[in-house]
C-alpha cells in the first residue's frame, strides 16, 4: 500500500484530523514506515501454528470476593486529598 497526499487526504476525512501543511510530508514517511513494518507480519510462516493457539474452552480463574476494610488505608488515601470531611474526598460544585 502506498502512503501518498490523497491518502492522508481521506484519512484527514475520515478521522475529522486536519494535519498542516508543513507536517504533511513528515505524517506521509510515518504512516509509510508503518504500513511497511505491519506489510513484513504477512512474511511470517505461520503454517505450524494451530489457529486457536491463543483461545482456551478453559474458564478464567474465580477468586472469592472478600470484604476487607483498613482504617489506616483509608486514613492514608484521605490525608492526601486537598479537602476532606467525614471521610470523604470534598470537591468543587459543578452542576448548578
Amino acid at each position: 500500500m502506498q502512503v501518498d497526499d490523497a491518502l492522508l487526504t481521506r484519512l484527514e476525512k475520515l478521522s475529522y484530523i486536519k494535519v498542516s501543511d508543513e507536517k504533511r510530508q513528515e505524517i506521509i514517511e510515518q504512516l509509510g514506515e508503518i504500513v511497511s513494518f505491519v506489510d513484513n507480519l504477512s512474511e511470517l510462516d505461520t503454517s505450524g501454528v494451530d489457529a486457536t493457539f491463543a483461545m482456551s474452552d478453559a474458564a478464567t480463574p474465580l477468586r472469592e470476593d472478600i470484604v476487607s476494610c483498613d482504617a489506616q488505608i483509608n486514613d492514608d488515601i484521605i490525608k492526601h486529598a486537598p479537602q476532606s470531611a467525614d471521610h470523604f474526598f470534598v470537591v468543587p460544585k459543578i452542576i448548578e
